[in-house]
């Protein structure tokens, strides 16, 4: 990998506006070396123009299937689940190592094109930490829209569907001034996994609106469950990234249990999942119809979407960019220790496919 020819593909999921390297972070790897190509985009935050005067060749959006088969292609959320083989090396959220339908099926199409998945989920630094994370704006985000179902619920209505938001400013104050219209009492919050990026983005979306917010981490779950608690907040944000241990937090029986929850937003959402603590619900939602309602009296809504960070694109792109720039620039090592990991890790799991 002496010259890597790093390859940013469109993004071809809607309502995915996000980008994972900056016209100055291209930069910086154009004079380390690096071959850089960008593809036309019609829904990139960032303009194509902003890359060309950096220097990055331009392509044809979603031209990557004809890349070079040296180029590594970078993208964050999935690709069209058209079934081809991917011949190359793949920089992305693959969503494929916790027994995901759809991971399985992405694996499938990597073994029979005998292409890489550098998996961003799993690019982690010697102590196990992810080197770059959307998780602050996620959670964010993630609080912004289930704090807008329950505005939704309190009017005895439906969310609206979602929008992008220019920053963090203007979301926040087109919700306090919902808020404001309401002749409701203020709901309180109770966040698992407050400690953590994900969770420090919802609380400090709450603290802008003035929501009570009462977080939760390793100290208060790790008995195991279960967590009345839980049933005795307005709002429930799950924050913990799904694993074997991660107990079960919302029970199949909550939507029928004495309960003050209204709205359960799980910014993890990871609802195909074998290892999903969220239990009354089994798909995501969408930015068209951003919660699902499981109990109608009183209700409880879940709100569960997995590209939250793009509703503030420009922030949640520059972010999380600027924490991923030092490892791309590694790609210049063969040996380098986070690429080697992440490839070992994906090894492991097409041995299973």
């Amino acid at each position: 990998m002496t010259t890597p020819h790093l390859w940013v593909r469109a993004e071809q999921r809607d309502n995915e506006s996000r980008v994972g390297l900056t016209p100055d972070g291209a930069a910086v790897l154009l004079d380390q070396g690096f071959r850089i190509t960008v593809e036309h985009s019609s829904s990139r935050v960032i303009p194509i123009d902003a890359y060309a005067q950096k220097g990055c060749a331009i392509a044809a959006e979603n031209s990557w299937p004809d890349a070079p088969s040296d180029a590594i292609v970078f993208g964050l959320k999935e690709l069209p689940d058209d079934g081809t083989p991917l011949v190359h090396r793949h920089i992305m959220f693959g969503h494929a190592y916790k027994g995901q339908s759809a991971g399985r099926l992405l694996l499938e199409r990597f073994k029979a094109g005998g292409g890489t998945l550098y998996d961003l989920e799993y690019l982690t630094d010697n102590t196990g930490r992810r080197v770059a994370a959307f998780g602050y704006w996620a959670g964010f985000a993630g609080a912004a829209v289930a704090v807008e179902c329950w505005v939704a619920q309190s009017r005895g209505q439906y969310p609206d569907p979602i929008i992008p938001y220019p920053h963090a400013d203007v979301l926040t104050a087109a919700l306090t001034s919902k808020i404001r219209a309401l002749d409701v009492p203020m709901p309180d919050a109770l966040v698992v996994g407050a400690l953590g990026r994900v969770g420090s983005g919802v609380s400090d979306l709450c603290q802008r609106l003035d929501i009570r917010v009462t977080g939760w981490d390793m100290a208060e779950t790790i008995h195991g469950g279960p967590f009345p608690e839980i049933l005795d907040h307005t709002l429930f944000f799950n924050c913990i990234l799904a694993g074997p241990k991660t107990p079960v937090f919302v029970t199949e029986h909550a939507p029928t249990s004495p309960r003050k929850l209204r709205v359960i937003g799980d910014i993890a959402c990871d609802p195909d999942s074998d290892f999903n603590p969220v239990k009354v619900y089994d798909r995501a939602t969408t930015w068209e119809k951003p919660a699902v309602r499981i109990y109608d009296n009183p209700p409880l809504d879940v709100t569960a979407i997995d590209n939250l960070p793009s509703i503030l694109p420009l922030e949640s792109s520059t972010d999380y960019a600027a924490q991923l720039l030092p490892t791309l620039g590694k790609l210049r090592d063969a040996d380098a220790a986070v690429w080697t990991r992440a490839k070992a890790i994906f090894n492991q799991h097409i041995l299973l496919v």
